[in-house]
C-alpha cells in the first residue's frame, strides 16, 4: 500500500491531499431515487482504510450529507475521518437565522456537534448580502459550530477581498486541471499572499482526462452523458476542440508509460504539486466504481523537471479557459452541465431596491449611514442616465477590505455596478468613471482593479490623490452611465 500525504489545512484539520469527492451522488440521484445511506456509506470504508481519510460533499449534492453522517456514526470512532461540506445559499435576501438554520441542517444530517470545514459559495458579487452571509458564518465558527471556514469558486479578487477584510478563510475550493489553468494566474498569487490553499475539482475533466478517450473520436453528450461529461465537455470545446485536446492527451501519455502509471495519475499528480495546492478533489460513485489503488498510485512517483516541462508545453498549446476562477458560474460562457444556470437557479435577484424619486426619476439606496445623514442616493436614474454617488468601502457599519486598497477597489466596483444593474443598466452602459485616492502611492493597485473591471469598456477616466472623509478609506470612485435606447 502506497503511504498517503497529507496537508495541514489549518490548525486541526489534517487532510489527505487526495480527497474523495461525492458531488456524483447527486448524479446517483437523478431519477428521484435516494440511495440507501447504510449501504453507501460502507463503500466509504474502503477508502478510509486506505489512507484516503477527506471527503468533500455540498448540501446540494443529493444525500450526500446523510451517508457521510451515517459513515460517522457507525464507523468514526474506529475510522476517523474529515468531512468537508459547503453551503450554497439561494441568492437574494437573507438572514442570521438562516445562516444558522443552514449549519444546523449539515450538522443534523452530518451527525456532527462541529463541521470540520464549511465552505461558502457566492453566486452574485454584486449584491452585498454574501457578505452578510460570510461575516454570520464566521460569528458561528466563533460560537464553535464551524471548525474552520472555506470559500468555493471565488475569483481571485474577491478572495482577496474575504482575506483583507479579516475573514480568517482557509481553503477556496475551484477547478483547476491540465485544461482549465485559471487558478495557476492572479489566484495562486492570492492564496501565497494570505496562506490559503486551493481545492482543486476537475482535475480529471469528468473523466475526460484518461487513457480510455486517448484517440477516440469526439463525443456527442446530449444524450447518456453525465453531468460531469457535459460540464466538462464544454471546457475542451473553450480550450480549443477535441483535435488539441487529444495533442494533450497524446503528450500526457508519453509521461505515464515513462513512470508506468495512468494518464490519470499524470494528470492529478501535476495538479496536486503545486505549491498553492492544498489537495484535488477525485470523483467517486460509491458502489458503483472503485478507484482507490489508482488513486494511492499518486503517492508512488514524482514528477521530474523533464516531466514537468513537457506537461506545461503541453498545455500552452490550449485556449485559456475564459475569465477567472468561478466565473462560469457567474457569467457567460456558463462552463456548466446545462451551459447556463437554470438547474442551479430560477432567477437573479436585482441587488438593490429601487424607489420611485421626483419627476419620474428612479433611486437605489445602498443602507450606507451617511447616505440619510447627508440626503443622497447611492445611484439616480433620470431618463437614459444613470448618476452614481461617490462610493467607498462601506458595508453596514464595516468597511471591506480592510488597509488593501485593490480590495477596496474590488468592493466599491461591485457596490456601483450592483446600483447601475439594479437601475436598468449595465456595465458596458459606463461613459464616466472619476478616482480619488487618498494616498497616491495607492493609485496603482486601484488602477488595476479598475482596469480589469472595465476591460474592453474603457470609460472615460480621471484618477487623482484626495483627501476622503472618514478613517482607514484608501479609494472613493464615482460613476456615470448613459443608456441605450434599445
Amino acid at each position: 500500500m502506497k503511504t498517503i500525504q497529507y496537508t495541514e489545512l489549518a490548525p486541526g484539520l489534517r487532510i489527505s491531499k487526495a480527497l474523495t469527492g461525492l458531488w456524483q451522488i447527486a448524479d446517483m440521484e437523478r431519477d428521484g431515487n435516494e440511495l440507501d445511506p447504510n449501504k453507501t456509506a460502507e463503500a466509504m470504508l474502503p477508502y478510509v482504510r486506505a489512507g484516503l481519510t477527506t471527503f468533500d460533499m455540498a448540501d446540494h449534492y443529493g444525500s450526500a450529507e446523510v451517508i457521510a453522517g451515517t459513515f460517522q456514526k457507525k464507523f468514526g470512532s474506529d475510522y476517523p475521518s474529515q468531512m468537508l461540506t459547503k453551503w450554497v445559499p439561494k441568492p437574494g435576501r437573507s438572514n442570521k437565522d438562516e445562516v444558522r438554520a443552514a449549519v444546523q441542517h449539515s450538522l443534523s444530517r452530518l451527525q456532527a456537534e462541529k463541521l470540520d470545514l464549511l465552505q461558502f459559495h457566492a453566486w452574485n458579487y454584486l449584491d452585498p448580502v454574501w457578505l452578510d452571509q460570510l461575516f454570520w458564518l464566521n460569528e458561528l465558527r466563533e460560537e464553535g459550530l464551524i471548525g474552520h471556514l472555506g470559500l468555493t469558486n471565488f475569483d481571485a479578487a474577491h478572495l482577496r477581498m474575504v482575506c483583507a477584510s479579516g475573514i480568517p478563510i482557509v481553503s477556496n475550493q475551484v477547478c483547476h486541471s491540465l485544461v482549465d489553468g485559471r487558478a495557476a494566474g492572479d489566484m495562486a498569487e492570492v492564496c501565497r499572499a494570505f496562506g490559503v490553499k486551493v481545492l482543486a475539482f476537475g482535475t480529471l475533466a469528468g473523466g475526460f482526462l484518461s487513457k480510455k478517450w486517448l484517440g477516440r473520436p469526439e463525443p456527442t453528450i446530449d444524450n447518456g452523458a453525465t453531468w460531469s461529461q457535459m460540464k466538462y465537455k464544454r471546457f475542451i470545446d473553450a480550450a480549443g476542440g477535441w483535435d488539441k485536446f487529444q495533442e494533450l492527451l497524446h503528450d500526457v501519455e508519453k509521461v505515464a508509460r515513462k513512470h508506468g502509471v495512468s494518464l490519470a495519475n499524470i494528470a492529478t499528480k501535476y495538479i496536486m504539486d503545486q505549491d498553492f495546492v492544498g489537495g484535488v478533489i477525485i470523483g467517486a460513485r460509491l458502489g458503483q466504481s472503485v478507484h482507490i489503488d489508482d488513486t494511492s498510485q499518486l503517492f508512488s512517483f514524482e514528477l521530474d523537471e523533464e516531466d514537468k516541462k513537457v506537461i506545461h508545453s503541453a498545455c500552452q498549446t490550449l485556449a485559456p479557459i475564459p475569465g477567472d476562477c468561478g466565473d462560469e458560474y457567474r457569467k457567460p460562457p456558463f462552463l456548466t452541465a446545462s451551459g447556463d444556470l437554470s438547474h442551479h437557479l430560477d432567477a437573479m435577484p436585482k441587488p438593490y431596491e429601487v424607489v420611485q424619486g421626483p419627476n419620474g426619476s428612479l433611486k437605489v439606496f445602498s443602507g450606507t449611514p451617511w447616505e440619510g445623514m447627508a440626503g443622497y442616493c447611492r445611484a439616480v436614474r433620470k431618463g437614459n442616465r444613470i448618476s452614481v454617488s461617490g462610493t467607498t468601502a462601506t458595508h453596514g457599519n464595516k468597511m471591506i477590505g480592510g488597509n488593501d486598497p485593490a480590495s477596496q477597489a474590488t468592493f466599491v466596483l461591485d457596490k456601483i455596478e450592483g446600483a447601475i444593474l439594479s437601475l436598468g443598466g449595465k456595465l458596458e452602459d459606463v461613459v464616466r468613471t472619476r478616482i480619488f485616492v487618498n494616498n497616491v502611492d495607492n493609485w496603482e493597485p486601484v488602477a488595476r482593479a479598475h482596469g480589469r473591471r472595465f476591460e474592453g469598456i474603457q470609460p472615460a477616466n480621471t484618477l487623482v490623490e484626495a483627501k476622503l472623509v472618514g478613517e482607514g478609506y484608501l479609494v472613493e470612485i464615482e460613476a456615470e452611465a448613459e443608456l441605450s435606447d434599445n
